[in-house]
Parts: structure tokens; sequence; C-alpha cells
């Protein structure tokens, strides 16, 4: 199951999704949504971008669709992958297949027109992403980021943001002026070796005092000091990272698989992030991060 995906420098050898996780042993309240999904193709009908920062293999809607139905899950948020570029079609298409229990989150240019975001938002889009990421490419001008959060504002949408720990840092500034709802990836990849005192941390912590942030608990393989074999469980040590996240904003939380797990250190198995979610919270919290936190946020009825 090792494929190779080239950069568009630099090879590099990945493992891709497993064909067949485990069943999960909790089971999930109904309406509960994969609030951090991407699509990969097929390429022969939607293709990726020529300056791409990697290419992958296919993950069709369909492979994605199998492995809800296994888990459990019934809503699914399609955030568009880089390798597709500022072409949305491959989540446009994922969406209309199922538009009462799917939404999307796209990628565009900041001077996008307003006929253009009002037809994504007939589509089923909520929000626009922008990374910060190094290795995805160069950041966005801040300027521009504000000024095209604050028109999709106005739209009921709000911003993904995806940092690393630093960049959560450096870009405080940047938080604490959009003007719209704002949600943070990933945990905010704080690493746990770090520790729950870590300036990123407290920091992130801070950001989730304002009633516009969210936060998704996604990504655990991508923070944890020890990965699937090195705790009492798969991911354990992510636990109080977690439950601190939800401490802080219990309400603005929501959760998803980040399937199909692209540029992670090892490839997680789906049925143990989905069991992992036992040790955040009872019941409730569970229907909140679920089921409860994702209808507002992404507008399901």
């Amino acid at each position: 199951d090792v494929y190779k995906r080239q950069t568009m420098h630099n090879p590099s050898k990945v493992t891709s999704p497993m064909a067949q996780p485990r069943r999960p042993r909790l089971a999930l309240p109904a309406g509960s949504c994969d609030s951090h999904v991407h699509v990969y193709g097929p390429a022969s009908r939607f293709p990726f971008d020529p300056h791409r920062p990697y290419t992958p293999e296919d993950a069709p809607v369909e492979q994605l669709d199998a492995l809800h139905r296994w888990l459990g899950l019934e809503r699914a948020v399609y955030v568009q992958a880089t390798v597709h570029g500022f072409d949305n079609a491959a989540i446009l298409d994922a969406i209309a297949r199922n538009p009462s229990q799917a939404r999307g989150i796209a990628l565009v240019h900041t001077d996008i027109g307003g006929a253009a975001l009002q037809s994504l938002h007939a589509a089923g889009v909520r929000g626009v992403r922008f990374n910060f990421i190094k290795h995805l490419g160069d950041a966005p001008d801040p300027q521009a980021v504000l000024r095209l959060a604050e028109r999709i504002g106005a739209m009921g949408w709000h911003v993904q943001l995806h940092f690393g720990a630093q960049d959560l840092l450096d870009q405080l500034p940047l938080l604490h002026r959009l003007q719209c709802p704002f949600a943070i990836d990933h945990m905010g990849r704080t690493p746990v070796a770090g520790g729950l005192a870590q300036e990123a941390c407290i920091a992130l912590l801070d950001v989730l005092a304002d009633p516009r942030a969210w936060i998704k608990l996604s990504g655990p393989e991508r923070i944890s000091a020890t990965l699937a074999h090195g705790g009492a469980f798969p991911y354990a040590d992510v636990v109080p990272f977690a439950r601190q996240l939800l401490a802080a904003a219990p309400d603005r939380t929501v959760w998803g698989t980040d399937w199909p797990h692209p540029n992670v250190r090892e490839m997680p198995d789906d049925g143990d992030l989905v069991d992992l979610l036992a040790h955040y919270g009872d019941a409730a919290t569970l229907d909140r991060v679920l089921v409860r936190n994702p209808a507002r946020l992404y507008g399901f009825d």
C-alpha cells in the first residue's frame, strides 16, 4: 500500500488510506458529521492543478461514502484539496450527490466576484480555506484575507485556517481583525511533546475565548508523540489536548477524520479515530461535537 507522491520538486513515499479500517466500537449518534474530508479526482474527470504541491492517487467520493457507512457517519464537509487548486468541481460534485447531508469549504481567489460566491453558496459551500502551512505553498496576503472575510461574513460563511503551531502565533493579529467566524484545523497542530502549557496551546485557548472562533478535533496523528502504538490506545496522549479545547469552546468544536489523510507521518486507522472520541467526553459532549455544533456551523437542517 505504498505509493509515490511526486511533489513539484521532490518525490516522497507515503502510505495510502487503509482499504479496510476496523469497525469502531463506538456507536455514533444519528446525524453525526465528519467535518473535515477531502476528495481527490478521479483525475480522469477532475484533473489536478498543474501547480499542485503533490500528486496523490485518486480518492473519490464513492470510496469515502463507503467508509462513512462503515463508520456510522451520515454527514460530511468536503474541504477543497490543494491538489485541485481553485477548481472546486470535485467537491461540488460530491455535495450534489446528497445535498441535504453535505457541505463544502472552497479554495477561492481573494478577489472572487460576488456572483461566483453566490453560485458556490447555492451549491452548498459555507466557507473558504486558507493554508499557512509552508509545504503547501505561499501563505496568503493577510490584507486580502481580511477583505474577503468581510464579504463572506455577510453571507453567513466562515474562514477555515490551516496553521502550524508557529503559524498560529505569527497570525494572531490576523485572527483578531477577522470580520467573520473562523475555524482552526487539526487542533492548531500543537505538538503533544510541547505539553499543555506550551505557548501555542495557551495562545489557542486565548483565541477560543473569542465567540467567533471554532476548533476542529482532527488530525491526532499529526500531533501525537507516541502515534498509534505507543500508548494505552491509539493517540492516547492527544486526549488531554482535545479535552482542553473542548472545555474552552464546547459549543464551537467539531470533529473530522481528515480522510484520506494527506502528508501524515503514519496512516491512521479510521476506526481508531472514531473510537478516540469516546475518550473526549460523554454522550452529551459527543452529540454537540458530532451533530449540533456542525449543524450550526455548516447550516444543516
